[in-house]
């Protein structure tokens, strides 16, 4: 994700905080070997930029102690703030925590509580602690120890000399609830970090980025002094607006971002962080309505990101996978005459897969998707990269076309976020005609 950046990072409508200056150092061979994408640099850049603390650089390296040693004494010497994952577990190439607190001069002091809490852990699967389990039980002198609620190795946070460290464990899902519940709150009291979010974001959708900047550029051309900053990511675009060169009030903010919802319209998705999947399932329940998705080029990925939401199973009754075209005629009940006359990837396949679903699962409202994902098996006329969508819901069923360029990724993530929006315009655009036929028991038409 690329953001452009034109703002200054501020707690809305409160006097900003001095901006400190944060480096991350994330460790691990399997990043400069390719094995593991960068995504804490993703996830703690955006968390950090959204309470107004923009990571000033990152630095990869891996776990050699010579290494980290390089890292953390240059980042140590000019930063402020110093945040480092991965490397505090329990194995040979676990070294972050015993190399900083030799390069800072502290010894490592044996934490009981730690320990009570690892014992507590295994005892739960059946395992007893090791000695080298017990490398993780270790803390510099006077670092707090950040309780770690999803594994074994405790994050360290220490303020020395003016400056704040932070160690983080590697894996996302200990990192991820560690920062908001250890982490964000210990800053926060240091006054390194806002509150509140440093700016207000609006989410829209199928626009490109150029096109919802000059959508928006004339009602921001009349607040001078008005921060913006754009961020695009798989037909999503995020518009992230902030006082700048002047003092604008929360009041004022709230109200330039009314407008600019305004001029977006159906466009708009939302203020803030949330999901198109989110927002479809916000849809159903406020209807006591259900959800079930028929899917071939895109495998899964959008009855997953339905799954993602908890709570999605009231809504979300289920999903197929219906990727050969004999998965389709079993599973679904797509004619073989239909396939063999307007082929798996067609407009008129996509709508029978959406009926089959809503029929195989009784459900109110169903998605289907069909398409070429590639690299191979495009045509003339149908490319790498044509997805035909399928939309049913209680006063008919439509279908649509539509092309993503890119590799087979990106037009699967993409045609995912392409689905979901289009449901969430037809709920908008059908939600009364939708009501009342359920109330009146009328037969969906196609």
């Amino acid at each position: 994700m690329l953001y452009i950046v034109r703002l200054r990072l501020v707690r809305l409508g409160h006097p900003p905080i001095p901006v400190k200056k944060l480096d991350l150092i994330t460790l691990g061979d399997e990043l400069l070997l390719g094995l593991r994408e960068n995504a804490h640099l993703n996830y703690l850049g955006g968390e950090f930029a959204r309470h107004g603390l923009p990571i000033r650089r990152n630095i990869v390296v891996g776990d050699d102690p010579a290494d980290i040693e390089t890292a953390f004494r240059d980042a140590w010497k000019t930063a402020d703030i110093v945040v480092t994952t991965g490397g505090l577990g329990p194995t040979s190439d676990d070294n972050t925590r015993e190399t900083i607190a030799r390069i800072l001069g502290l010894p490592l002091e044996f934490d009981p509580t730690v320990e009570a809490a690892i014992v507590e852990r295994f005892a739960r699967s059946g395992r007893r602690i090791t000695e080298l389990d017990r490398k993780q039980c270790y803390r510099p002198r006077d670092a707090q120890i950040l309780r770690n609620q999803a594994g074994t190795a405790p994050g360290i946070y220490l303020e020395k000399d003016g400056k704040i460290l932070v160690m983080l464990p590697g894996p996302a899902g200990e990192l991820h609830p560690m920062f908001g519940h250890e982490v964000l709150p210990r800053l926060q009291a240091a006054g390194v970090l806002s509150s509140g979010e440093a700016y207000l974001q609006l989410r829209t959708a199928g626009l490109p980025e150029l096109h919802v900047e000059q959508r928006i550029r004339p009602v921001v051309d009349k607040y001078p002094g008005l921060g913006l900053a754009f961020c695009a990511h798989q037909g999503l675009v995020d518009v992230r607006i902030a006082p700048a060169g002047r003092d604008f009030g929360p009041s004022q903010i709230q109200s330039i971002g009314h407008e600019l919802r305004e001029v977006l319209g159906e466009d708009f998705v939302c203020f803030g962080h949330v999901s198109l999947a989110e927002i479809i399932l916000e849809e159903l329940s406020a209807r006591s309505a259900t959800l079930a998705v028929a899917e071939s080029c895109t495998g899964g990925l959008l009855a997953s990101s339905l799954t993602d939401i908890p709570g999605a199973s009231k809504i979300f009754l289920g999903g197929v996978v219906s990727y050969s075209d004999d998965a389709k005629m079993q599973i679904l009940d797509v004619p073989e005459s239909l396939l063999d006359q307007h082929g798996a990837v067609s407009a008129e396949t996509a709508v029978a897969m959406v009926t089959g679903a809503i029929e195989r699962f009784g459900v109110d409202y169903a998605l289907s998707v069909t398409g070429v994902a590639g690299p191979d098996g495009g045509t003339k006329e149908l490319p790498v990269g044509t997805v035909f969508f399928g939309y049913s819901s209680p006063v008919g069923v439509w279908s649509r076309k539509m092309y993503f360029p890119g590799d087979r990724l990106v037009v699967k993530a993409r045609a995912v976020h392409a689905a979901l929006d289009w449901m969430r315009r037809k709920l908008h655009k059908y939600s009364v005609a939708d009501l009342l036929a359920v109330s009146t028991g009328t037969e969906a038409k196609g």
